[in-house]
């Protein structure tokens, strides 16, 4: 019966250590999370207000990274990434207007995407989703190797 008793025990431990490390959150995470919900705001670099350009270069800025406010002007830094290599913190575009690139979010990992929409402000979708698909031209990674690291890692490593 104590066997069992601490079998049991140690086995709810392990689970509430295995699920807090699968709940952890990176930097870029934490910084995305607390911006959900800001509202869209035509040419807003700020908190209280984002177009999608300004929540992609005041994310980075937070990170030291400076982007210019224009998603084509965004989509020629750095270097081209395949869909299929798409990492957290990668820029994806999108042609929402017809006229080319018109429309930029930050990769999270896991098909997710964060952007500033114009109907709802800042929110994460799917790259799967049939509007992204169909509108989704390229992906751009500006992040080097040694931010990426420290930007993806968990909190508190």
């Amino acid at each position: 019966m104590k066997k069992a008793a601490l079998v049991l025990i140690v086995s709810v431990l392990m689970f509430g250590f295995a699920a807090g490390n699968a709940f952890a959150e990176s930097e870029l995470d934490k910084t995305v999370d607390e911006l959900i919900g800001v509202k869209y705001k035509y040419g807003g670099t700020t908190a209280k207000g984002f177009d999608c350009s300004g929540f992609t270069m005041y994310v980075f800025n937070a990170f030291g990274i400076e982007l210019p406010h224009q998603s084509k002007a965004q989509a020629k830094l750095g270097s081209a990434v395949d869909k299929k290599e798409l990492r957290a913190g990668d820029l994806v575009f999108f042609n929402t207007d017809g006229k080319g690139i018109s429309h930029v979010g930050i990769y999270l990992g896991g098909g997710e995407f964060v952007h500033s929409a114009s109907d709802k402000g800042v929110v994460k979708n799917k790259l799967s989703e049939t509007y992204y698909m169909k509108t989704y031209v390229t992906a751009r990674r500006v992040l080097d190797e040694d931010t990426y690291a420290r930007l993806t890692s968990e909190l508190g490593q």
